[in-house]
């Protein structure tokens, strides 16, 4: 297993460098930073914006393949991945943007495989019963409403409560508001803030493991060893419990590795109804600015992310089925 495991981290850190490099690339031929001082008014002197652009290392006049070596020392040596055409660091807005993301989406991404992959099982084993209609139509009902819709409607649902209760019991925007130092006071304030987009964002995702996983285990449970362990004396809870329930996670499995990435980047919808600076919507922000050094990172990051994922999908797919083999 350490053997497989380090020869795909080799494998990985190749295809994960030779990513960003294409991605430095592309963000340098099709983003235009000089543009963003061209386009003020009044404008600023050539020299004071040559100036600005050459200190984040993305001057456009300086050859890309120069920018490219200065950019990746700095990351290499000092882990620096450089300044936004604002002259901010990216690396410190990335890692603020990361801790606001984790708050953000760690509970909710728990919620909804627990949750999702509870009901795709219970629907599956009831199927065409009416708890499995019901069930089914409802997740269908929510799996056609966008995101932007579906969080709308939350916040709206919370303003009618806080309207109705006379107090203010849900917040709609931001991750925190206390100052205090009272650690029970800044925890309910904290949950206050993180059980909207926490709604929003498990209601899309449950759904989606649900549907999929009843798939799933309807495929097992039609499988020839499950009949054959049926016909051996096992009831269909039985042979699902010991034989197909374990087989149909794997491709769960698989998914919610894989969505590892999706995770820190993919709540841009959630974070801008919310109003909160997570890395989706600075992901966002950073191509409508024209920040090279900015995508890149967050580029970067998803791409850790990923391979992670992938890595972690051939470990648990090895523990759900002993039949496979890491070499």
């Amino acid at each position: 297993m350490l053997r497989y495991v380090a020869k795909r981290i080799a494998n990985y850190c190749v295809m994960l460098f030779v990513a960003i490099t294409m991605t430095y690339f592309l963000a340098s031929a099709f983003m235009d930073p000089r543009s963003n001082y061209m386009s003020r008014n009044p404008r600023p002197p050539m020299d004071s914006i040559n100036h600005a652009l050459d200190n984040a290392n993305i001057n456009d006049q300086t050859p890309v393949i120069t920018r490219y070596v200065r950019w990746l020392t700095g990351v290499v040596t000092r882990w620096d991945w450089g300044k936004a055409p604002d002259q901010s660091s990216v690396g410190d807005a990335i890692v603020s943007r990361m801790g606001a993301s984790l708050q953000l989406v760690t509970l909710a991404t728990v919620l909804s495989i627990v949750i999702g992959v509870s009901i795709g099982v219970y629907t599956a084993i009831r199927q065409y019963k009416w708890q499995d209609r019901v069930l089914n139509s409802i997740a269908t009902f929510i799996f056609v409403i966008p995101p932007a819709v579906l969080a709308v409607a939350v916040v709206f649902f919370a303003i009618e409560v806080n309207t109705v209760a006379g107090s203010r019991l849900f917040y709609v925007t931001g991750l925190h508001s206390y100052q205090g130092e009272n650690f029970g006071l800044w925890f309910l304030d904290f949950l206050q803030h993180l059980i909207l987009p926490t709604i929003s964002m498990t209601l899309g995702g449950a759904v989606g493991y649900h549907l999929t996983q009843r798939t799933y285990l309807l495929d097992e449970m039609n499988a020839d060893y499950v009949r054959t362990a049926r016909a051996k004396g096992l009831t269909l809870n039985q042979a699902i419990r010991r034989h197909a329930l374990r087989n149909s996670l794997i491709p769960t499995a698989q998914s919610v590795a894989f969505s590892i990435a999706g995770v820190f980047t993919g709540a841009t919808v959630t974070e801008s109804v919310f109003a909160i600076n997570g890395l989706g919507r600075y992901f966002v922000t950073t191509i409508g600015q024209n920040d090279i050094n900015g995508t890149v990172a967050i580029a970067a990051f998803s791409g850790v992310c990923t391979l992670v994922g992938a890595l972690l999908a051939d470990i648990v797919a090895a523990w759900l089925d002993p039949r496979i083999r890491l070499n």
